[in-house]
Parts: structure tokens; sequence; C-alpha cells
């Protein structure tokens, strides 16, 4: 008798092959996810050049496109040449060199202003440091002199942090001064090799800003391999959302920081504020992160400032919640608009699950990240709830009690609260259907 190949046993054959699969890796994940971790970050450390060199490679894309779109390409019709392939290889190649030139003058002009005044400043502190001791020990005398009850609080508060410095460094810190030093020599091992990778992942940004195209197009035609045309689609439009939601808020945010730490070095030059360089990079620099950037930077700048002139922290306090607002309300919506369409709490809520997972690289991606997830739930709750033929908005739910068969909305009513009539219930569906029609199949 001759044997039928019937595609059901395929089927089930693959399910069980899949499901033994899958409960091994369970297994492995459950009991064994030390050795998975250790291997995970084996295999990040590994690929850190290439993950330099994507990272690297994105965020010049939109210059490269600017000046390849804006300045060579222009030029390079102007020279009436046929386009070749080889003529749009020339095109990228003096897109890329243009772009890498650009960015390395900037940079170096950037460092160069910088540096010098950073180390001066940081030269300046180190030098002066006992007499800005001084000085606050006599504004925090002149202080206490007139608020003896505030004296014996703090001197209560200092002899208690005396005693818990001490004990922490005779307890915890003498004793464990060789593994300081093993990973101070570590920190700096890491750091060459971090700036090593950085080298490599240079170099491989450049071929992928010479393909990006190609890799582009091999991308989709993996995707367009293995699913059918609709959900491919999904897929493509879901990834130019995730880049557009991205990519937009990181380089806003960047151009966004800069015009903030420029603003904040002429004002605080204008007022007198010492250190003005120092205390504006830094306020650059954290005003990167949303929502808590700016208090990062300001803490620790305003202490600074406290040490060399109390007064003058009081002006820096209120410039820094002048500017504060201003890139709140005015600049940041200008620049970044709606690119993320959280709310304030959401905002919050990412900065400090993402922060409190991945340090401040989480705080910084972690608003964007978050928008991409949140945007794709709400796609999955709307389309589910429009092949139900219910409303996407979220008005009409804020005042639901139950939904009925036919899709009525019946308003919630406590019990405390007397009943509602039958025609103020009709009234109420009326209203409901006049705001929010079903649409039509």
């Amino acid at each position: 008798m001759k044997f039928r190949f019937d595609k059901k046993y395929l089927y089930w054959g693959l399910v069980g092959t899949f499901s033994i699969i899958a409960g091994i890796l369970f297994y492995y994940i459950l009991f064994h996810s030390e050795s998975l971790s250790n291997a995970v970050h084996s295999f990040i450390k590994i690929s850190m050049p290439i993950i330099d060199g994507l990272i690297l490679a994105y965020l010049m894309t939109p210059v490269m496109n600017t000046i390849e779109r804006r300045i060579v390409r222009p030029l390079y019709d102007k020279s009436r040449v046929p386009e070749t392939k080889k003529s749009d290889k020339r095109i990228r190649g003096f897109s890329i060199l243009i772009t890498i030139v650009v960015i390395f003058v900037v940079a170096y002009e950037f460092f160069s202003l910088i540096i010098p005044e950073l180390i001066r400043s940081i030269q300046s502190i180190i030098f002066q440091f006992p007499m800005y001791v001084s000085n606050l020990t006599a504004w925090a005398a002149g202080l206490w002199e007139d608020n003896p009850e505030l004296e014996g609080i703090v001197n209560d508060l200092f002899n208690k942090s005396s005693t818990m410095l001490t004990d922490f460094l005779n307890t915890t810190v003498l004793p464990k001064v060789n593994s300081i030093l093993i990973s101070l020599s570590t920190g700096v091992i890491g750091f060459f090799k971090a700036m090593w990778n950085f080298i490599i992942g240079f170099i491989i940004s450049i071929y992928i800003l010479g393909s990006k195209e190609m890799f582009a197009g091999q991308a989709k035609k993996i995707v367009y391999a293995f699913f059918d045309a609709p959900t491919a689609n999904q897929i493509v439009a879901n990834v130019r959302f995730i880049h557009k939601t991205f990519g937009g808020f990181i380089s806003g945010k960047i151009v966004d920081s800069i015009i903030i730490g420029i603003i904040c070095f002429a004002c605080t030059s204008i007022i007198g504020t010492p250190y003005a360089i120092l205390v504006s990079v830094i306020i650059g620099v954290t005003n990167i992160v949303p929502f808590f950037g700016p208090w990062l930077g300001a803490i620790p700048s305003a202490l600074l400032i406290l040490m060399v002139n109390p007064l003058q922290c009081l002006y820096f306090v209120i410039l820094i919640l002048v500017i504060q607002q201003f890139d709140g309300n005015i600049l940041g919506p200008k620049i970044l608009g709606d690119s993320t369409g959280l709310s304030g709490f959401w905002v919050i809520f990412s900065i400090t699950i993402f922060g409190g997972l991945f340090g401040v690289l989480g705080m910084v991606v972690g608003v964007p990240i978050f928008a991409v997830l949140y945007a794709g739930f709400k796609a999955l709750v709307n389309r589910n709830l429009a092949k139900k033929a219910l409303p996407t908005e979220t008005q009409p739910y804020m005042m639901v009690g139950s939904i009925t068969e036919e899709n009525n909305f019946v308003e919630y009513v406590p019990v405390k609260k007397k009943k509602k009539t039958n025609e103020q219930a009709k009234n109420i569906q009326e209203t409901l259907k006049e705001k929010f029609p079903k649409k039509k199949e």
C-alpha cells in the first residue's frame, strides 16, 4: 500500500518540534539564567564595534542626506554628467567625505573652545577650594548668628555625618583600597577599549553610509519573503514610524540641548555667574535627559556657585527656572513638536523605568522607546475596537458603565444616586450617537 503524504502531518510535526524547543529554552532560561546572561553580555561586548558603527551611521545619516541633496547632487547636476552607478558612488563618496569633515571641524572647534575653559575652571576650583570653604563657612556663621536654633540643628547633623563618614572610611573604604585601585585600572583599560571600539565603529559607519539603501532594500526583501504582502507592508510601515519617532526625538533633543546650553552661557555671562562655561556645558549636556535632566545639571552647578557666591547661586537658580519654562513651553514644543505623543505621566513613567534598568542611557532613550511601544499597543487596541464596531475615542468610555450587545453605551450610575429615568437614558444614547457615529462597514 502506497503511503500518501498529508500536510497535516508536517504541520503537527513542526508544532511538536517547536513546542519541544520552546520547552527546552524555557527550562534553560529558568534554571540557567546566569549562564544565558553571561552569554548575552559576551555577545554584546564582542559586537560593540558594530553597534557603535550602527549608532554613528544613524546619527550621521540626516547630515549626510542634507549635504548630498542640497550641495553635492546639485553641483553634479550642473556638470551635466549622465547619471550612472559610478556617478552615484562618487556623489555618495563626496557626501560622506564632506559630512566627516564638517563633523570633525565642528567637534574640533567646540572642544577647542570648551576644554581649555573647563580645565581652567577645574584648576581654579581645586586651588581656591579652601577659600570657597571659608567663604561658605563665614556665610553660614552669619546665618547661624541670627538663627541659634538652626545652628544647633546643623551642628547635630554635622556631628552625625562626621561620625558616619569616619566609620565609612574605616570600615568600608580602607579595607577595600586594593579592590578600588583594581577597579580604577579596569576602568582605564575599559576606556581605551571603548575608544578602540569607537574607532572601529567609525570605520564601519562609513561602509554603512555608503550602502545604506542596499541594506534597507535587503531588509525589506527578507520581510516580503517570509510574510504575506499586507503583513509585510504593516511591518515596513511600523519600522518607518519607529524611525520617525526615535530619530526625530533624539535629533531634536540634541538641537534643543545645544540651544539651551548657548542661552545659559549668554545669560550667565551677562549676570556674572562664576564658571559660566563649565555650568553651561553641564546644563546643556544634562538637558538631553527629558524632564529630570535640567535638575540633574542645575543642582551640582548651584552647589558649585554657592561656594563662590551665595547671591549668584540664587540668581542662577532663578535663571534656570526661567530657562526651563522657556524650554518646556516654547522651544521644546517648537523643535520636537508632538514627536512622542506621550502625556507628562507617561514621560515620567518611561524615564523612571528605563532609567532604573539601564541608567542614564535608559533615561535618554526611554521616552522614544516607550512612545513606540505605546503607539503600537494603542494601534492594536483601536484595531480590535474597530472590528467590534466600537468607537476608538477615549471620551465615550469615561462615562460608560456597560455596553449592550447592540453596542449601546449605558452610563454608570452610583448606587447612592437616583437612577436615571428611561427618558434621560434615551437622551444619553442619542448624544453618544451624534458625537460618535458608528462607521459604516
